[in-house]
């Protein structure tokens, strides 16, 4: 699971390392008990390599860190939001292409 460029978040850590970030951040909600969680793991990880210094990554265990996954409306996994200036900039529930990943991040690089 875990990638040098692929933040652990918690609930904790959420708000400095998401939505006080100064560049747009791709945060995957996911389980350890969610097989198409582990499916786009590393797809995740990969973005995490090609836009490192451009962009944050990191993952939420939304069983470890509830607060979080409430907080944005999770009620399905994996799902993946796009944060810019802490706001939601994209969100997609359910496993997704690379392609579609890297056109929400590419937008908002702009």
């Amino acid at each position: 699971m875990s990638s040098p460029n692929v933040l652990e978040l918690t609930d904790e850590t959420f708000g400095e390392q998401v939505l006080e970030a100064d560049v747009p951040v791709l945060v995957d909600f996911w389980a350890e008990w969610c097989m198409p969680c582990k499916m786009i793991a590393p797809t995740i990880a990969e973005l995490a390599a090609e836009y490192a210094g451009r962009i944050k990554v990191g993952k939420v265990d939304t069983d470890a860190s509830r607060e979080a996954a409430l907080k944005f409306g999770i009620n399905a996994i994996p799902t993946v939001i796009l944060f810019k200036g802490g706001q939601v900039a994209r969100k997609f529930v359910g496993l997704q292409s690379k392609q579609d990943l890297k056109g929400a991040i590419d937008e908002v690089l702009g």
